[in-house]
């Protein structure tokens, strides 16, 4: 039995990276859950899975199987589109969560950032803020994008702007990158694949261009995917590995190669763009908690079980009237307290 990562997930086939760097077509064997994760999904990419890597022939493929799952150090979640009150695993076992943002063509809330700033909190993920496609914005929208940086920065959260057009911050990205395993999320449109094409454009991943009527993305990636990426070239194709040889993969078609010889690989997980990202199982006390500037002043509040909505003394809304943390965040908050349905407008004050 042999231990693996798993890259991709397809209905019911999975492509697991095995240590040799390999990759092998798999199915599942078996019921696959750890013991009190409850999801519309049993694997997520991102799963450390053991696997026997010619389990059975399906057709004329020799195929992997997957006989377990091992413990997660964190995963992502989101509300299953589909099924309201279940989740949806979005991903595993990752070092980095980069928010993908654009303040314009297509616009991304407030709202929709502190949601994914939350979760990845909760979950014990490291979020950073990336503000992509700063090629395309005029001097109005440059305010924005100030605005925006003013915002997270003054709360905390590391920001890095970019643009894979022209190159701008991808230099300083691949080092931020480098021997992780790092999540991209993001509405569609703000340019995910584009950006991890200017890393190794070798992947070549699929692109659109945002429609021109809507000023919204189409979706290129239909599931989350990830990538071993090479920060400084790629010398050939990649392949599938299989008890009959090396062969390339007739459902996962991939441009990766074993790395046997790269002790600290770098991975990407590519999403599918969302336009909503619906939380689960928070309630107040975790969320608030979530909020770095929140959560340093929540101690100065008069009473000590203040919910910071309009209690006398209380630390945080004496911030927010200052200055000190900005109004939008804190109406993210109130929203997501609230149970305020995110496909609805976010309040402005």
């Amino acid at each position: 039995m042999t231990t693996g990562l798993l890259m991709r997930s397809t209905g019911s086939r999975y492509l697991v990276r095995g240590e040799d760097g390999a990759l092998h077509d798999c199915i599942a064997k078996g019921k696959l859950r750890i013991k009190g994760y409850t999801s519309t999904n049993p694997l997520a990419v991102g799963d450390l899975v053991d696997f026997d890597p010619a389990a059975e022939v399906v057709g004329k493929e020799v195929v992997g199987g997957i006989t377990r799952l091992h413990e997660r150090k964190n995963y992502l979640v989101r509300k299953s589109v589909n099924l309201s009150h279940h989740k949806h695993v979005i991903a595993s076992n990752m070092d980095q969560c980069l928010v993908l943002v654009t303040v314009a063509r297509p616009f991304t809330s407030f709202g929709f950032i502190d949601r994914v700033l939350v979760t990845a909190e909760a979950y014990n993920i490291p979020p950073v803020i990336v503000f992509n496609k700063v090629d395309d914005l005029g001097d109005d929208e440059f305010g924005l994008l100030a605005e925006y940086e003013d915002v997270y920065q003054g709360a905390g959260y590391r920001t890095l702007i970019t643009s894979a057009l022209k190159g701008t911050g991808v230099e300083e990205l691949k080092q931020l990158l480098n021997g992780k395993v790092s999540l991209l999320v993001g509405h569609s449109g703000v340019g995910k694949s584009t950006l991890v094409n200017a890393i190794d454009p070798a992947l070549d991943l699929h692109t659109w261009e945002v429609s021109t009527s809507t000023q919204k993305g189409q979706h290129t990636t239909t599931a989350a995917q990830m990538f071993e990426v090479q920060l400084t070239g790629r010398s050939s194709q990649g392949v599938v590995g299989s008890s009959q040889g090396v062969v390339r993969g007739a459902e996962f078609p991939d441009n990766h190669e074993p790395r046997t010889m790269n002790p600290n690989p770098t991975f990407i997980i590519d999403t599918p763009g969302v336009k909503g990202f619906g939380l689960v199982d928070l309630d107040q006390e975790v969320i608030v908690d979530q909020f770095p500037e929140f959560f340093k002043r929540k101690g100065e509040c008069r009473f000590g079980d203040c919910k910071h909505f309009k209690e006398p003394g209380c630390a945080i809304l004496n911030a927010v009237e200052s200055g000190a943390i900005a109004a939008s965040r804190y109406n993210s908050y109130l929203d997501m307290v609230e149970g305020v349905d995110e496909e609805s407008s976010y309040r402005t004050g």
